[in-house]
């Protein structure tokens, strides 16, 4: 039986480097990551790899033509970083998507954002009214529509965080990582509010889940969440890890309105999905790679979507003068 053949849209990002390792760690698909290394200057992951920009129409549909499956991981992420450029963030997450609804008819699996429910009190699942807040949440609830009546799983991630994997960068603007880098650098953690609620997940267990899509055939939205839990909650489990830590509250609101709690009862029910990865697991990860070094500067402007993106566009603003 010939293996599966797969194209993985965005590969070299967050979670295409978990993806591309649960990928080669099964042994049962031929894989090609297409990527424009927008955060990276080199791909050195010993895997077939094509540079290629999703807005790339004539150099993306070969590849599409080949494949019996497609991993769409490329998007602009996060509210923010969204906002910098807002046609490219629509062209991006929304109108390539269209597209790859209108010339590919094969098995998709899209990563959607829990997002797109916005700011709600209630535990919400698949059936609850959405309220995208930023346009990131809006481009992405969009795309969605587009791949209702294809063969398509629709993955709504929770909050991520942890190491993807050995080459891809780690995400420092994810609120697990940031604040135990915090707590690392500056023996302190500053929560404004604490009351809101974010639905996380490991980077690691959305891959497994991603992966394990390819084969099944189950179409339609799916959250997938490891636990909702309170910020502040949070700010005290990341100080179980380092004993001089100090938490400290405002009632200051944080700039960030989302407040929210996601059922994933629906994708554990049909795929058998339990999370193996914990929050605890993820804080000494992080703890180990800044203390030996192996991460210096994890404030670096690279570690962030949107200071990335912003210096990005500067450059190439200053460039075009």
């Amino acid at each position: 039986m010939m293996p599966t053949k797969v194209l993985v849209v965005g590969g070299a990002g967050y979670i295409g480097g978990a993806v591309t390792d649960e990928l080669m760690s099964r042994g049962n698909y031929d894989f090609l990551v297409y990527d424009n290394l927008l955060y990276e200057e080199v791909y050195r992951k010993n895997v077939n790899f094509v540079f290629g920009d999703v807005l790339n129409t004539d150099q993306l549909k070969p590849h599409l033509e080949w494949a019996d499956a497609v991993l769409w991981l490329a998007a602009i992420v996060g509210d923010g970083a969204c906002t910098l450029d807002p046609i490219l963030t629509t062209r991006t997450n929304q109108e390539a998507v269209a597209w790859l609804a209108d010339n590919y008819e094969g098995r998709i699996i899209f990563t959607s954002t829990c997002s797109v429910y916005g700011a709600q009190s209630e535990l919400l699942d698949e059936a609850s009214p959405t309220k995208p807040l930023s346009l990131y949440a809006g481009t992405k609830l969009n795309a969605e529509k587009y791949l209702r009546d294809k063969n398509a799983l629709v993955v709504r991630l929770g909050t991520l965080y942890g190491v993807s994997d050995l080459f891809s960068r780690v995400r420092f603007d994810l609120v697990v990582n940031y604040m135990t880098a915090h707590a690392f650098t500056h023996q302190e953690i500053n929560v404004y509010g604490g009351e809101q609620y974010r639905p996380l997940v490991n980077v690691r267990d959305v891959a497994r889940l991603l992966v394990d899509g390819i084969d099944e055939s189950q179409t339609g939205i799916y959250n997938i969440v490891q636990e909702n839990i309170r910020i502040l909650d949070l700010a005290y489990k990341i100080r179980n890890h380092f004993p001089t830590l100090t938490v400290n509250t405002t009632d200051m609101p944080f700039e960030d309105t989302r407040n929210y709690r996601v059922s994933s009862e629906k994708v554990r029910a049909a795929f058998n999905f339990v999370p193996i990865h914990s929050i605890d697991e993820a804080v000494e990860e992080l703890r180990y790679l800044m203390a030996s070094k192996k991460i210096k500067h994890w404030a670096d402007d690279r570690y962030s979507n949107e200071r990335f993106l912003k210096q990005s566009l500067a450059k190439e603003e200053s460039r075009s003068v």
